[in-house]
C-alpha cells in the first residue's frame, strides 16, 4: 500500500498533462470541469519531495523512464517545474497501471500536489480525471501525423509542414476573436511555421455553420490571402452574428473586404460540398480530441490559442526543440 504524505488529487486539478499550467479562457462543446479549489499558500522554497519506496513500483508498465520522458515531453518548456515519479502500481486491470507523482515547482509559488494517472494497455494514452491524454516518449507523434495528414484549411506562411500549428476556431465565439491577436503575432514571430485555420463551429452558435460555409467558398475563390482577409472582418463585426439579418449583412460585408461578390459566396456556401468540408473539420477536431475552441495544435501538440503570449512562443519554440526543427 503506498503512503503519502499529500492528497492525491486527479490530474484535472494541474489541467491536462498536454495543456500549460493555466486556464485560458474558452468556448466549450462540454460542460465545464468543476472550479478548482483555493490551494494553501505557497511555500518559500522548492519543495523537498520524499523518495520514493521501491515497494511501490509493482507494474512492470510503464517504466519509470517512460513516464519521466512523458512528463519531460509535456512540461519541459517549463523550467520552473520539478517532480518525481513516486510509484507505478499494478491494477485489477491487465496492462492497466496507476502512475502517482509529486508535482512543485523551483520558485515555491505554488502547492505541492501528489497527482495520479491510469496508463492504458496501448501504451499510447493515459486517463487523468474525465479526460484521455496521450501517452509515452513522444506522446504528440500520432496527434502530428494525423494533422499533417488532413488539416486542409487555408493558412499563412510555410507551404512545409515541419511545423504547422492548426487553429482550431468558431467565427461566434468570443474567446476566439480574443486569440487573433496571438494568431496574427505567430505568423509574424515564426515564419517558417504553416498557421493553419480549421473550422469548428459549435452547435450553440447558430451563425457560425454559415460562417464556416462562407468561409471556405471564399478560400475556395480567392485563396488564403482572401481568406484571412474575410476571416479578420467577421471576427471584428462578430457582434453582428448575433441575429440572421445582422449575420448575413456581417457576412456578405467580410466578403466584399475580401474583394470577392457575395452572392457567388453565398451561392457556394448553400452547396453540399461545401457542407461536406465544414463536417469534415469538425470530424478532425472531434478526432483529435478537441472539444473547447480557440485550440491550437502543435506539431499535435494541444494548446489553447488565446493563452498568454510569452506562454505560447515557449511552448512552440520547446516543441520545435523535441521535433529536431531548426529555429
Amino acid at each position: 500500500m503506498i503512503r503519502m504524505s499529500v492528497r492525491v488529487a486527479s490530474l484535472a486539478a494541474l489541467v491536462a498533462f498536454s495543456m500549460p499550467v493555466f486556464k485560458a479562457a474558452a468556448q466549450q462543446n462540454v460542460p465545464p470541469a468543476p472550479a478548482q479549489q483555493p490551494s494553501a499558500p505557497a511555500p518559500a522554497a522548492a519543495p523537498e519531495f520524499p523518495p520514493p519506496d521501491p515497494a511501490n513500483f509493482t507494474a512492470t508498465t510503464p517504466t519509470k523512464e517512460t513516464v519521466n520522458a512523458f512528463l519531460q515531453a509535456s512540461w519541459g518548456y517549463d523550467d520552473t517545474r520539478v517532480w518525481q515519479v513516486q510509484a507505478i502500481l499494478k491494477t485489477p486491470v491487465e496492462g492497466v497501471s496507476k502512475v502517482v507523482i509529486y508535482v512543485g515547482d523551483k520558485t515555491g509559488k505554488q502547492k505541492p500536489q501528489g497527482v495520479g494517472f491510469f496508463t492504458m494497455p496501448d501504451g499510447k494514452h493515459v486517463i487523468a480525471g474525465d479526460e484521455i491524454v496521450p501517452f509515452g516518449d513522444h506522446p504528440y507523434a500520432d496527434s502530428r501525423a494525423l494533422i499533417q495528414q488532413r488539416a486542409d484549411g487555408p493558412y499563412r506562411g510555410s507551404a512545409g509542414k515541419d511545423l504547422e500549428i492548426v487553429e482550431f476556431a468558431d467565427f461566434q465565439c468570443p474567446h476566439c476573436k480574443e486569440a487573433q491577436a496571438n494568431m496574427d503575432k505567430l505568423v509574424t514571430d515564426f515564419p517558417k511555421a504553416r498557421v493553419v485555420f480549421q473550422n469548428y463551429p459549435l452547435p450553440q452558435h447558430p451563425a457560425a455553420a454559415t460562417a464556416a460555409d462562407y468561409g471556405v467558398c471564399v478560400a475556395k475563390l480567392g485563396g488564403s490571402t482572401a481568406f484571412f482577409q474575410f476571416a479578420a472582418a467577421v471576427f471584428e463585426g462578430q457582434d453582428g452574428l448575433a441575429t440572421a439579418d445582422g449575420a448575413t449583412l456581417t457576412l456578405n460585408s467580410a466578403v466584399t473586404k475580401a474583394g470577392l461578390d457575395p452572392a457567388k459566396v453565398a451561392a457556394c456556401a448553400s452547396t453540399p460540398v461545401t457542407a461536406a468540408t465544414v463536417a469534415a473539420s469538425v470530424k478532425l477536431a472531434k478526432d483529435s480530441n478537441i472539444n473547447q475552441t480557440p485550440t491550437l495544435l502543435i506539431n499535435g501538440r494541444q494548446v489553447p490559442a488565446n493563452a498568454p503570449y510569452d506562454t505560447l512562443k515557449q511552448i512552440i519554440e520547446y516543441q520545435q526543440k523535441l521535433d529536431g526543427i531548426a529555429q
